[in-house]
Protein backbone atom coordinates (compact mmCIF):
# COMPACT_ATOMS: atom_id res chain seq x y z
CA UNK A 1 0.00 0.00 0.00
CA UNK A 2 2.56 2.39 0.85
CA UNK A 3 0.82 5.69 1.20
CA UNK A 4 1.06 8.28 3.77
CA UNK A 5 -1.30 9.09 6.09
CA UNK A 6 -1.66 12.09 8.32
CA UNK A 7 -3.68 12.04 11.58
CA UNK A 8 -4.50 15.28 13.23
CA UNK A 9 -5.99 15.74 17.26
CA UNK A 10 -7.54 18.52 18.62
CA UNK A 11 -8.96 18.77 22.72
CA UNK A 12 -9.43 21.28 24.78
CA UNK A 13 -7.00 19.56 27.47
CA UNK A 14 -3.70 18.75 26.87
CA UNK A 15 -3.01 15.80 28.78
CA UNK A 16 -6.49 13.79 26.57
CA UNK A 17 -4.28 15.08 23.39
CA UNK A 18 -0.68 13.71 24.25
CA UNK A 19 -2.59 10.08 26.06
CA UNK A 20 -3.76 9.68 22.25
CA UNK A 21 -1.04 10.96 20.45
CA UNK A 22 1.26 8.59 22.72
CA UNK A 23 -1.61 5.47 22.14
CA UNK A 24 -1.77 6.07 18.26
CA UNK A 25 2.22 5.93 18.03
CA UNK A 26 2.49 2.60 20.17
CA UNK A 27 0.05 0.67 17.81
CA UNK A 28 1.36 2.11 14.22
CA UNK A 29 4.64 1.44 15.59
CA UNK A 30 3.74 -2.39 16.65
CA UNK A 31 2.18 -3.15 12.83
CA UNK A 32 5.55 -2.04 11.65
CA UNK A 33 5.03 1.28 10.10
CA UNK A 34 7.32 4.47 10.59
CA UNK A 35 6.14 7.05 12.21
CA UNK A 36 7.00 10.61 12.53
CA UNK A 37 5.43 13.38 15.41
CA UNK A 38 3.51 13.71 17.02
CA UNK A 39 4.74 17.18 16.38
CA UNK A 40 2.57 19.70 18.86
CA UNK A 41 1.05 22.62 16.42
CA UNK A 42 0.64 26.20 17.68
CA UNK A 43 -2.05 26.32 20.95
CA UNK A 44 -5.07 28.34 19.62
CA UNK A 45 -6.17 30.69 22.64
CA UNK A 46 -9.53 32.50 22.81
CA UNK A 47 -10.18 35.16 25.09
CA UNK A 48 -13.57 36.28 26.50
CA UNK A 49 -14.14 39.56 28.37
CA UNK A 50 -17.39 40.08 30.29
CA UNK A 51 -19.04 42.63 32.40
CA UNK A 52 -19.29 41.49 35.60
CA UNK A 53 -22.38 43.43 36.55
CA UNK A 54 -25.17 44.39 33.74
CA UNK A 55 -25.96 47.81 34.72
CA UNK A 56 -23.15 49.75 36.28
CA UNK A 57 -19.97 49.56 36.90
CA UNK A 58 -18.51 49.50 33.82
CA UNK A 59 -14.77 49.26 34.65
CA UNK A 60 -15.14 45.62 36.71
CA UNK A 61 -14.88 42.70 34.13
CA UNK A 62 -14.06 39.26 34.00
CA UNK A 63 -11.78 37.46 31.78
CA UNK A 64 -12.01 33.82 30.29
CA UNK A 65 -9.40 31.74 28.22
CA UNK A 66 -10.37 28.98 26.10
CA UNK A 67 -7.19 27.30 24.91
CA UNK A 68 -7.27 24.61 22.25
CA UNK A 69 -4.05 21.59 22.02
CA UNK A 70 -3.37 20.22 18.67
CA UNK A 71 -1.14 17.40 17.61
CA UNK A 72 0.03 16.38 14.27
CA UNK A 73 1.08 12.79 13.61
CA UNK A 74 2.68 11.53 9.90
CA UNK A 75 2.24 7.83 9.04
CA UNK A 76 4.52 6.44 6.15
CA UNK A 77 4.92 2.67 4.48
CA UNK A 78 1.84 2.07 6.28
CA UNK A 79 0.16 -1.40 5.56
CA UNK A 80 -3.69 -2.35 5.66
CA UNK A 81 -2.64 -4.43 9.11
CA UNK A 82 -2.16 -0.63 10.63
CA UNK A 83 -5.11 0.62 9.10
CA UNK A 84 -6.93 -1.84 10.86
CA UNK A 85 -5.10 -1.10 14.06
CA UNK A 86 -6.17 2.28 14.04
CA UNK A 87 -9.85 1.58 13.38
CA UNK A 88 -10.06 -0.78 16.21
CA UNK A 89 -8.13 2.05 18.19
CA UNK A 90 -10.13 3.38 21.28
CA UNK A 91 -10.04 7.23 21.86
CA UNK A 92 -10.94 9.75 24.56
CA UNK A 93 -14.16 11.22 24.16
CA UNK A 94 -12.60 14.85 24.18
CA UNK A 95 -10.59 14.56 21.30
CA UNK A 96 -11.52 15.02 17.69
CA UNK A 97 -9.56 13.10 15.43
CA UNK A 98 -9.05 13.95 11.79
CA UNK A 99 -7.35 11.35 9.21
CA UNK A 100 -6.38 12.63 5.76
CA UNK A 101 -4.95 9.57 3.43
Amino acid sequence: MSQKIRIKLKSYDHNLVDNSAEKIVKTVKSTGAVVSGPVPLPTHKRIFTINRSTFVNKKSREQFQLSSFKRLIDIYSSTPKTIDALMKLELPSGVSVKIEV
